[in-house]
């Protein structure tokens, strides 16, 4: 997508105005919300400044605003050294946060802008004259709009439990103060913009990658009547019924496949972008074509100090546990997931080979000198391999890794949730023994297990496979277990209260309605 998004630059000019469009008196030859909107072209550069929210904005942002906001209040992972610097985030990861918390805030912001964009897509592309635009690619543009307006309006749905819905281009002063919608208007509004998605094609071509296709569109539909079921427990039997038929989509047409287990990291260091496996992901390029910047810094955010990164964030003991609760296989190793997940002190990674960063032994690294003796203490403090550069030489630079959104193997085990709660638990396990056999090379679980030992699994297999993707918090909530969890990982600060942010400061300043 970022090569997309180099069409971005002119229309992330034309964000939010003034109630008077710029100027009174305007230059014929300066470009405006009025007269902007001329061709194909226009309407491209608009969809790119769409898309360009997906990554909240700059460099610095994709790391310091998302995974702050979407990680931290999870049982998965711990704060790193470097975190405690930042009172912003460790108030969200202890729950003592107030509305005014910058982090979560700019999260809001970026989400509630890239609706704006999808906005004046939607509100000015039917408008541009047929002679300078294809109709195909016309009525490709709008459907992608309605995806992520759809999309940005459900990751808002997830982390507040009311929000407004911004359904126009705002022109006038007097649209902008709107209350806030009940949880069930704003489903509704969610999976309609997503289903004006599912005209959109199957594949993309390369020089579209990254752009919304109708599998992406599907997933998120299975994604939010699945959460809908547990919310709406009157009609708990219909909405799962809908995300079966929406995940189907996706099952049986074709395009998806899991990836080897022997290289699921390469979806997350750069090395295998836009895979079989990838349904939804942000494009990132280490490309600085015409001074724009398209690369982030995440490696060195999750980096642990020992990799060379700021060592933001580490994974949990929690987390360590779930991986090794099963054992070895035959070939004396744990589930594949845990060494494409995770550093740590271990034969694997300490058998002369250069498995870190490809160069080093764990023990290269992960040591330091006894003050008192001056001997070498070598020590265990597992650190995510996750999003972290190939390379040392890598580590200490910007990335260009994609960010998968979604992925097939989000779909086959929403899918084996789905038909558990459908009571369908035969049906359920191949799609979660699909997952735990290519993936982590684990074997299948006994086709005759129960509701509930489906159910645990389903929960293992989601840790498993999701750390450092956003899903954890969702997943605990839609369960009813994010007390327990928490207080079973040592996180006291949490109380009901905190199951979703609180309407930001900003908001409530700028828009009475919400009051």
């Amino acid at each position: 997508m970022k090569k997309f998004l180099s069409l971005a630059s002119i229309c992330l000019a034309l964000t939010f105005t003034s109630c008077e469009d710029f100027l009174s008196v305007s230059s014929p030859d300066e470009l405006t919300t009025g007269n902007y909107w001329r061709n194909e072209s226009d309407a491209l550069s608009g969809l790119a400044a769409a898309y360009s929210q997906l990554y909240h904005g700059d460099t610095y942002a994709t790391s310091e605003v998302r995974w702050p906001t979407e990680e931290y209040r999870a049982d998965i992972v711990d704060l790193g050294r470097d975190a405690g610097n930042y009172d912003q985030w460790v108030a969200i990861y202890n729950f003592t946060y107030t509305n005014g918390n910058t982090q979560f805030s700019y999260y809001y912001q970026d989400l509630y802008r890239g609706i704006n964009f999808a906005n004046q897509i939607i509100a000015n592309v039917p408008n541009i004259p047929a002679e300078e635009i294809d109709e195909t690619v016309r009525n490709t543009v709008l459907a992608e709009a309605h995806f992520l307006r759809g999309y940005y309006h459900m990751m808002l749905l997830l982390n507040w439990e009311r929000i407004v819905i911004r359904d126009e281009y705002i022109t006038e002063s007097a649209q902008l103060n709107k209350p806030l919608s009940e949880r069930t208007e704003c489903w509704d509004f969610v999976i309609s913009e997503l289903e004006q998605a599912t005209s959109l094609p199957a594949e993309r071509s390369v020089d579209e990658l990254g752009r919304a296709t109708s599998g992406a569109a599907y997933s998120y539909i299975g994604f939010a009547y699945l959460t809908r079921a547990y919310e709406e427990t009157a009609q708990k039997d219909t909405y799962l019924t809908e995300a079966a038929n929406a995940l189907r989509q996706v099952i049986n047409s074709g395009v998806y496949a899991l990836v080897s287990g022997d290289n699921l990291i390469g979806m997350f260091n750069g090395t295998n972008k836009n895979c079989s496996e990838s349904i939804f992901e942000i494009q990132y390029s280490s490309s600085e074509a015409n001074g724009s910047v398209h690369y982030s810094y995440i490696n060195q955010w999750i980096g642990t100090t020992e990799l060379g990164g700021w060592d933001e964030i580490l994974p949990s003991n929690m987390l360590m546990e779930e991986y090794m609760k099963e054992g070895v296989k035959a070939d004396g190793l744990y589930d594949n997931r845990l060494y494409n997940t995770i550093y740590y002190q271990c034969d694997y990674y300490n058998d002369g080979t250069g498995k870190v960063l490809n160069q080093y032994d764990y023990d290269d690294l992960f040591w330091s000198i006894d003050p008192e003796t001056g001997d070498t203490v070598r020590y265990n403090r597992p650190a995510f391999r996750k999003f972290t550069s190939p390379t040392q030489e890598e580590m200490w630079e910007s990335c260009d890794f994609n960010i998968p959104l979604m992925r097939y193997s989000n779909v086959l085990l929403m899918m084996a949730e789905t038909l558990n709660e459908q009571g369908q638990t035969s049906e359920a396990i191949p799609y979660i023994n699909e997952v735990r056999t290519v993936h982590g090379g684990m074997e299948g679980i006994a086709s005759n297990s129960s509701y509930d030992a489906v159910k645990a699994q389903i929960e293992h297999e989601r840790i498993l496979e999701f750390p450092l993707e956003g899903y954890r918090w969702f997943d605990m909530r839609r369960w009813g277990v994010t007390a327990e969890r928490l207080q079973a990982a040592g996180r006291t600060g949490y109380d009901s209260s905190k199951a979703f942010y609180p309407t930001p400061r900003w908001e409530l300043d700028a828009n009475p309605s919400v009051q």
